[in-house]
């Protein structure tokens, strides 16, 4: 990459030294520890910095991708060009009123329904163990255990691409299965509102503590991925089709499909996107030929192999 000083120099005289990197491997931002460098990497802590990144990348010419917490990403390995910004504790705020949880994009989703659950409200538990921020679990309508955020959200506060404030109710969000009318538009999510039951806590508590215990029994959670790997396909799982291919354990280089559920790829500890896309496509060939089933991922792919 060639670092444009211009660029720099402006960041450097408008934002704190923390909140900006360059050329920062995005293995050390994603769940899982792959991928090459950003060329600028940017954490926002406000909404007004974000419609200023915005305005500066299109001031220099440059790409613009936005990330969550990097748990359902897969960055290649030469990286991504231009700037990254990504939502992290910076944009983390929660709070409550009445029944209702107003939070940061960047609240890590299973804080967001501790949280929930400690004030007695109902209607999140199903998200305790899922990976990631709120804004990246609005991004794909994250979802587990019969539970959508789809269910549960009743506003989201965006920036778009000019720098102004969209708020969206939950009618115009385009919810679908893993789905989101922000895997199109452009924008970056900066605050979501989620309207709850009121519930007993201790109700509440077991209720997460049984997905929790659940999550743990059946799910990888001791090597890094990037959760589910591949998407439901209409009246299977993609767990079990490829368990029953006979490729749980399969391997090539250090990333595998995982040995405990099938519709994990783990990373054993130096796997790199090219293993992981090798992988992938394997999956996809076997299981197609064995069972007429065409796989997608669910992972989102970026950057340049």
């Amino acid at each position: 990459m060639q670092i444009n000083q211009a660029f720099v120099a402006t960041m450097k005289s408008q934002f704190r030294p923390e909140q900006f990197l360059v050329n920062e491997p995005m293995s050390r931002h994603t769940t899982f520890r792959i991928g090459g460098p950003a060329d600028y990497l940017f954490f926002p802590s406000s909404a007004d910095e974000v419609a200023a990144i915005f305005s500066l990348s299109d001031q220099y010419h440059l790409p613009l991708t936005i990330l969550g917490n990097g748990s359902n990403v897969l960055v290649l390995d030469k990286g991504i060009r231009g700037v990254v910004v990504k939502f992290n504790s910076p944009f983390s705020s929660i709070r409550q009123e009445g029944n209702t949880i107003i939070a940061g994009a960047g609240a890590i989703l299973g804080a967001v329904a501790q949280y929930a659950a400690k004030q007695g409200l109902s209607g999140l538990e199903f998200a305790v163990g899922i990976p990631g921020s709120l804004g990246g679990a609005i991004f794909m309508n994250a979802g587990a255990y019969d539970g959508e955020m789809k269910n549960v959200v009743t506003r989201v506060t965006a920036v778009n691409r000019q720098g102004s404030l969209i708020h969206y109710p939950t009618a115009e969000l385009d919810f679908g299965y893993r789905h989101s009318i922000f895997q199109e538009n452009d924008q970056a999510i900066c605050e979501i509102q989620l309207q709850l039951t009121p519930g007993d806590t201790m109700s509440i508590h077991q209720k997460m503590a049984g997905f929790t215990e659940r999550r743990i029994k059946k799910q990888p959670l001791d090597l890094p991925s990037a959760g589910s790997t591949f998407k439901r396909p209409e009246g299977y799982f993609a767990g079990t089709l490829i368990e029953h291919t006979g490729l749980k354990g399969f391997h090539i280089g250090d990333a595998q499909i995982s040995e405990k559920h099938a519709g994990f790829v783990v990373n054993k500890g130096n796997a790199t996107a090219a293993d992981v896309l090798r992988l992938i496509h394997e999956v996809q060939d076997r299981v197609l030929q064995e069972h007429g089933v065409k796989l997608y991922p669910e992972v989102r792919i970026l950057g340049e192999e």
